[in-house]
């Protein structure tokens, strides 16, 4: 098997303008309109959708890893780093804090050249304790010769099948000073040289670990220049998430081509317009909050409530019993109960089918009680 990196020609990737042009033209026409359309909304409004996004972002990009973080951790950590008065605020691990730190760093300062010193700060903050799992991995530089060959590997002990074999160490420190020079300097569309620097850096995998969501990083880096603005309003690593199995195999095909990688780019300039009809629920999930808080203007409600209807308007998983009141509130079942109660003698919340420990609650849509 030949990968592209041991191609002669390597790294002269090459694309198809042709049939490119249709579109990135589309999908660089509804960015503007999404950037334009979020940026004429108050600022409260754009805030929260900012946060939305960013949760979304982070949260993702780890799920595409397997790695599962607390969504609450993560929103936290985002709130408190842009300085966002949220209510409800809990502390974050390290490893949450971590991923964090380089994703805003990615998106928020933009304008900052990628540097190879920039990057292994981004690898360090991803593995604060030096540790991927159980093994020590090498943090904060290229890895070792010690670790090659690199592959990518699925499958059972004896019976794995290698879906990429990465350059050899020695390679790295040349290949990524091409690659940054690059990305610092080509005179190419934003939008492409986000597709062009994901699959290019993931085929160099510098890293030990984690060089799918540094990918991803630079990949939201080169999108946030396209637009001149550091404020989020779509998750690419969400709908990446989305699409895990089709994103891999397109890496793995373009990984194994030819040097021409127009049909990654096509995928990637799909996945992304796909990606706006994320940012497109967002907003309207933003808006109906908005309006329910709106409609409840002069309501009187203590602290424990206000904290759920917010869990619950920005999407709670499952569904919200006594307990889960009682959990989240840190208060007694019989506390909870007097909360929910008054909720619902109020037409805020509604009780759902079922009775006794079964018993779940659900909100009324503004209109039902305003």
């Amino acid at each position: 098997m030949t990968y592209i990196h041991e191609q002669d020609s390597w790294p002269n990737l090459h694309w198809s303008d042709e049939r490119l042009v249709e579109p990135l033209a589309a999908v660089r026409h509804r960015q503007g309109r999404l950037i334009g359309h979020m940026e004429a909304l108050g600022f409260p409004l754009r805030e929260e959708a900012v946060l939305r996004t960013l949760t979304e972002d982070v949260l993702k990009s780890s799920e595409i890893e397997g790695e599962v973080l607390d969504r609450e951790q993560v929103r936290s950590s985002i709130a408190r780093r842009l300085g966002m008065d949220v209510v409800g605020l809990v502390e974050s691990d390290r490893n949450v804090e971590g991923v964090v730190e380089m994703m805003l760093d990615a998106t928020q300062n933009f304008a900052q050249p990628l540097t190879a010193d920039r990057l292994f700060g981004w690898h360090a903050a991803l593995f604060p304790a030096g540790r991927s799992g159980m093994s020590r991995i090498t943090v904060g530089a290229w890895r070792a010769s010690e670790g090659d060959p690199m592959q990518v590997v699925s499958g059972p002990v004896g019976r794995e099948h290698v879906h990429y074999e990465a350059p050899k160490a020695a390679r790295l420190k040349a290949e990524m000073e091409r690659f940054l020079h690059w990305f610092e300097t080509a005179k190419a569309d934003p939008v492409l040289k986000a597709g062009v620097a994901h699959l290019w850096f993931v085929t160099i995998h510098p890293f030990d670990d984690g060089n799918g969501r540094i990918a991803r990083a630079i990949a939201d880096l080169a999108l946030a220049r396209a637009e001149g603005t550091s404020q989020r309003f779509y998750s690419m690593s969400a709908q990446i998430r989305a699409e895990r199995k089709a994103y891999y195999d397109q890496l793995e095909s373009a990984q194994k081509g030819d040097l021409n990688i127009t049909l990654w780019l096509l995928w990637f300039i799909a996945c992304l317009d796909r990606a706006f009809d994320g940012a497109e629920t967002i907003l309207a999930s933003v808006l109906r909050k908005a309006r329910f808080w709106e409609v409840l203007t002069g309501q009187s409600l203590n602290d424990r409530q206000r904290k759920v209807i917010n869990r619950l308007l920005d999407g709670f998983e499952g569904k919200l019993t006594n307990a889960k009141w009682a959990a989240l509130t840190k208060t007694s079942p019989d506390t909870a109960l007097r909360d929910i109660n008054d909720l619902v003698s109020r037409g805020i919340l509604v009780k759902e089918a079922g009775g006794g420990r079964s018993t779940s609650y659900s909100l009324c849509e503004p209109h039902c009680f305003g």
